[in-house]
């Protein structure tokens, strides 16, 4: 530093958002450590900046002006919120695409109009995939102790035969995100709906999860005598996957709804059905599975390792572990450990040092 002139050392915090370090969660994770900005250290001569007043000045001007930066942007990020929009994917298939949507005091009716055939949704569908509703399907919904009641326009009576199905689900699961909502009635033009208007699918009383999505019988012989089980399956091709719910029939047996998860998340979805799984053959729980606290710890035997020598676990086998469990009442978490040992790796390396969480939103897409 020259000796002729004066030089004034000036520390500027930074107005910044916070870094935040992913955990365990999925996508991304939900656990999240925050770590403060660096402080910004600047070396200023008076020569060139003027008095360390004008300095002072300039500095105030700057974070007055960052500070209003920060709050346009955080104006910004709240005129969103991210909605799961269950559509129709190239198989046929009901499948959630979390997407930004306008923040609204009406969210459940404005995801039920994201899914009207050239509404809102259409010049922002992933590729391969379809709204739900027909075209100009207009609605209310009134929610009230739990339950939707959605009263739609007569343009909601001229679906295609095959899609009554996916339309119940649909409109099902779309709506049961919501934390408000557990169960959903259908009116076509304030008469409620006991079948459904084109090939008579029955409704029943009220609609919920519990009915299921992407239903499978394959393989139950005796219909009666089996119990419904949903796992996630992978949709989608390389390098643009998703999750996949399905709703197995399978038979009755002495297995706890965790172990007949983890059997057919093992088993996989089956030939001919445009899903995969990354289980390998012989993936067999070593240890009933233990619950504390809603977490659930499962003891499995080497054939979970994706990489035998490296001991490594498939992320995708972790993902539809974690998405078929948590559907379970009272699981928030999972844990997995291999004939009693923790500190799995995934294929990026990444230790499993704390149970793997479910996140808000899954198969994340953006406008």
């Amino acid at each position: 530093m020259s000796k002729n002139k004066k030089a004034t050392l000036l520390t500027t915090t930074a107005v910044a958002t916070a870094v935040f370090l992913s955990g365990c969660g999925l996508f991304g994770g939900e656990e999240k450590k925050e770590i403060d900005p660096p402080q910004d250290v600047s070396y200023l001569e008076e020569e060139e900046m003027g008095t360390i007043e004008e300095a002072g000045a300039t500095e105030e001007q700057t974070k007055e002006q960052k500070e209003e930066q920060g709050a346009d942007q955080e104006e910004a990020v709240e005129t969103t919120v991210p909605t799961e929009l269950y559509l129709i994917d190239k198989n046929g298939y009901v499948v959630s695409q979390t997407m930004d949507l306008p923040k609204t005091e009406s969210v459940a009716k404005q995801a039920l109009e994201y899914l009207v055939v050239n509404g809102p949704v259409q010049q922002h569908l992933p590729n391969d995939f379809r709204a739900v509703l027909p075209a100009d399907t207009a609605m209310t919904v009134n929610i009230k102790d739990g339950t939707a009641t959605v009263d739609f326009s007569n343009e909601f009576a001229t679906y295609a035969e095959e899609d009554e199905q996916r339309i119940l689900e649909s409109v099902t699961w779309t709506l049961t995100q919501f934390d408000s909502i557990d169960n959903v009635k259908i009116q076509l033009n304030g008469k409620e709906l006991d079948s459904m208007p084109v090939n008579g699918t029955p409704i029943g009383e009220k609609l919920s999860r519990a009915n299921g999505i992407n239903v499978s019988t394959e393989g139950v012989v005796d219909i009666t005598n089996s119990k419904p089980v949903t796992v996630y399956y992978i949709g989608g091709e390389a390098e643009d996957y998703y999750y996949v719910p399905v709703t197995k029939r399978v038979e009755n047996d002495d297995s706890s709804e965790i172990e007949t998860i983890v059997e057919e998340l093992a088993a996989g979805p089956g030939y001919g059905t445009g899903l995969l799984s990354q289980f390998q053959t012989g993936v067999k729980l070593v240890e009933e599975p233990k619950i504390d606290d809603g977490q659930v710890t499962l003891d499995f035997n080497e054939s979970i390792y994706g990489s035998m020598e490296e001991k490594m676990v498939s992320e995708h086998v972790l993902n539809t572990l974690v998405l078929s469990l948590t559907e379970q009442k009272g699981i928030e978490s999972v844990a997995v450990t291999v004939k009693g040992e923790a500190g799995l790796k995934t294929e990026g390396g990444k230790e499993l040092t704390e149970p793997v969480t479910r996140p808000q939103n899954v198969n994340t897409g953006s406008f």
